[in-house]
């Protein structure tokens, strides 16, 4: 990747900017990461819009969870993966590329051009267990925390809670 569509900011940051493997619609699937040796992240309902599901997928395990933002259980994960968590991947893999979201939940993909249907489809012939909902809170707040910069104003002036990003010329 040639740094020419990168900032001055980005060069010269000591944050990896990753850019998304391709463009995704926030709509669905407004917050999705890889942290905490999950993929995580925040899915629309289809039904009502005022609620969200929190839902998650453990790295190497593949145990899944999936709730309410107020922490009433997902009907449809009984057994097996219901729709959030299919659509979590599919954002994911646009998000970061299949090959990054595969190596980061141990998933072996075959296949000349594997995609999200194939890491989902390779999670789910595991049978996989349903894990706890608690990481579904800090999931939830830091979905959050990512609203509220919205709101903020256009600013070149530093943050003071990313103050502890270290600066380039910082002596040690």
């Amino acid at each position: 990747m040639g740094d020419g569509a990168l900032s001055v900011r980005e060069k010269s940051s000591t944050a990896r900017v990753v850019p998304p493997a391709r463009p995704r619609k926030l709509a669905k699937v407004p917050f999705v990461e890889l942290a905490d040796g999950r993929l995580q992240g925040v899915v629309s309902s289809g039904s009502d819009i005022g609620r969200v599901y929190v839902s998650s997928v453990e790295a190497g395990t593949y145990a899944f969870a999936c709730s309410t933002n107020n922490n009433r259980p997902c009907g449809g994960a009984r057994g097996g993966f219901c729709n959030h968590i299919r659509a979590l991947v599919d954002e994911a893999v646009l998000q970061y590329g299949v090959e990054r979201v595969a190596r980061y939940l141990k998933v072996e993909v075959s296949g000349e051009d594997p995609d999200a249907h194939t890491v989902f489809s390779a999670m789910s012939r595991t049978r996989p267990a349903q894990g706890g909902s608690s990481a579904a809170a800090q999931v939830f707040s830091r979905f959050l925390r990512h609203l509220a910069y919205l709101e903020l104003a256009p600013d070149t002036t530093p943050l003071p809670e990313m103050q502890w990003f270290p600066t380039t010329r910082a002596v040690a």
